[in-house]
């Protein structure tokens, strides 16, 4: 899959985040997101987003897929997520939605916030990440967007999307979610 300037801001970024298409397979994922949940990234990709939870988790994943078809996204969902060791984590989903150029919906980008690591140090890092991201999106609208094909326009349109909205999450707040 061809990794757009956009994209590579997520590579190696502190948060895990994975980008899933319409009926919940994970089509891309960053090296954070393969490192937490315990597999290579080959593992990973073309599998569904329902073998990283538990069952007892499938119900409130699915109610999140819903309400993600319902508005276009998703904010502040807690779920249980499952390593490949089979240990779990309680995790915070956020996702937005990923549109063609003709505005067809092409799966999501998904952030999972693990809520057992949110310390001020933790949460320090993600916003400073927040800003750093969002400063190299602007880069990238100033000097390239006009240059780009649809499919990178989706992408970067994508991205922006996600990253506004986490730049709006109240992350001190997600230190007191249990």
């Amino acid at each position: 899959m061809l990794q757009t300037d956009a994209r590579k801001i997520l590579k190696d970024a502190p948060i895990m985040w994975r980008r899933i298409n319409s009926i919940g397979i994970i089509l891309d994922c960053n090296s954070t997101y393969a490192s937490k949940m315990g597999y290579a990234k080959s593992e990973i990709l073309g599998r569904p987003i329902f073998e990283h939870v538990p069952k007892e988790s499938w119900e409130s994943m699915n109610d999140s897929l819903k309400i993600w078809f319902e508005t276009g996204n998703v904010s502040d969902r807690k779920i249980t997520f499952k390593k490949q060791d089979g240990s779990t984590f309680p995790g915070l989903l956020h996702a937005t939605s990923l549109y063609d150029e003709k505005k067809n919906l092409l799966g999501s980008n998904t952030v999972i916030f693990d809520l057992t690591e949110m310390s001020d140090a933790k949460i320090e890092e993600f916003e400073k990440f927040f800003s750093e991201a969002k400063n190299k999106l602007d880069e990238i609208k100033n000097n390239e967007y006009k240059k780009l094909d649809e499919n990178s326009k989706s992408e970067y349109d994508g991205l922006k999307k996600m990253f506004d909205m986490l730049l709006t999450t109240d992350l001190k707040g997600l230190k007191n979610i249990k």
